[in-house]
C-alpha cells in the first residue's frame, strides 16, 4: 500500500479551510486528498493524475468522504485545461507530490523499478497499442510517437545518453554506462529493466543499500516524462489560478526538482507576489523514515499568494 509522505505536514502547511477548492495535482493513491478532506470537512478537491490507474484507485478510496471530488486524467502541466473543463476558475490550495507511488513502482508494469523484470517504458501514462502493431502513439496525436526509455537506450547517441545521465541522474559514471549501453545494443535490443540494470551493474559497483542502477533509472524516467519542464509549467499555471491568500505546497524527491521549486518561490517572493512559508524545506522525521524509507529524500516547500 502506498504511504503518503509528510502527510500531517502538508495538511498543517496548506492551512485549508472549509468550503475551499483544493487542487491535488498528483492524486496518486488519494492519501493526501483524503487527509485534506477530513481536515476541512467539506469543499471541492480536484484530483489530477497522468496515470489512469491512479485516478481509479483514488476514486474508489475517496468514495464516501465528505468533500466533492472532481477527477481528471492529465499531467499537471495541463492543469489549466483541466480546471477550465471542470468549470473551476480559481483555487485556494494546491499540492504537488512529485514522487512515484508504490503502485507505479510495484504494479504498473511499465518499468519504473529495477527490482522487477518489465518492459522498459517508464511513461506515467499507459501506452495505448497501435492499431497496426507499429510503434505506439498518443491518442489524437498520431504524428508523434511516445518516447520511452527503450527508445532512449536503443536509439540515442552515446554523447546524448551521457549528458542525460549526468544532468538528470547526477551519475558520476555516466560516460562509462552510456558506452556500455551502446556496446550492448549492438548485439541485441535492450527492452527490459533487468537487461538495463545488468548493464549498469557491470559498470557501477554497489555502495551500501543504494542499487547501482538507481540514478540511471531516475534520469531516464525524468527524460521520458519531461518532468522538469512539466513542473515549471505546472507551477506557473497553478500560481495563475491561485486566489489571493491561497497556498501551494510541493513535495520533491530530487535535488534538481527542489531547485526548480525553490527558485520559483524565491522569484515570487522577490516580486512581492508571494510569501515563502518555508525558509528551509520541511523534511520527514526519523520516525517517518523508519516506517516509510522512500520518504527519506522528500522536501516540502510552501508559498502563500499575497
Amino acid at each position: 500500500m502506498h504511504i503518503p509522505v509528510l502527510l500531517q505536514e502538508v495538511v498543517a502547511g496548506l492551512l485549508a479551510k472549509k468550503g475551499e477548492v483544493i487542487l491535488d495535482a498528483t492524486v496518486g493513491g488519494g492519501g493526501h486528498s483524503e487527509a485534506l478532506c477530513r481536515a476541512i470537512g467539506s469543499g471541492t478537491i480536484v484530483c489530477l493524475d497522468a496515470d489512469e490507474d491512479a485516478i481509479e484507485r483514488s476514486r474508489k478510496r475517496l468514495e464516501g468522504c465528505g468533500c466533492s471530488f472532481l477527477f481528471y486524467q492529465t499531467n499537471y502541466r495541463n492543469l489549466d485545461t483541466a480546471l477550465a473543463e471542470l468549470g473551476i476558475s480559481g483555487i485556494n490550495r494546491a499540492l504537488f507530490d512529485l514522487g512515484l507511488s508504490s503502485f507505479q513502482l510495484e504494479e504498473s508494469g511499465r518499468g519504473f523499478s529495477f527490482m522487477r523484470d518489465e518492459p522498459l517504458e517508464m511513461t506515467f501514462e499507459k501506452i495505448p497499442p497501435a492499431e497496426d502493431g507499429s510503434a505506439p502513439f498518443y491518442k489524437g496525436r498520431i504524428e508523434e510517437p511516445i518516447l520511452t526509455a527503450k527508445t532512449i537506450v536503443n536509439e540515442w547517441s552515446e554523447d546524448t545518453i551521457t549528458t542525460l545521465l549526468e544532468s538528470y541522474g547526477e551519475e558520476k559514471q555516466a560516460r562509462r554506462i552510456a558506452r556500455k549501453i551502446v556496446e550492448a545494443r549492438e548485439h541485441s535490443l535492450i527492452s527490459t529493466t533487468f537487461q538495463l540494470a545488468g548493464i549498469v551493474e557491470s559498470v557501477v559497483k554497489r555502495k551500501g543499500k543504494i542499487h547501482p542502477a538507481t540514478k540511471t533509472f531516475q534520469a531516464l524516467r525524468i527524460a521520458v516524462n519531461d518532468e522538469f519542464q512539466g513542473l515549471k509549467d505546472g507551477l506557473v499555471k497553478a500560481w495563475e489560478k491561485l486566489l489571493p491568500g491561497g497556498r501551494i505546497a510541493v513535495i520533491s524527491f530530487h535535488s534538481m526538482e527542489d531547485r526548480v521549486v525553490k527558485d520559483f518561490f524565491r522569484e515570487l517572493g522577490q516580486r512581492c507576489e508571494g510569501k515563502v512559508m518555508t525558509k528551509k524545506p520541511i523534511v520527514p522525521t526519523q520516525e517517518e523514515i523508519q516506517v516509510n524509507p522512500r520518504s527519506r529524500s522528500a522536501k516540502l516547500r510552501i508559498i502563500e499568494k499575497l
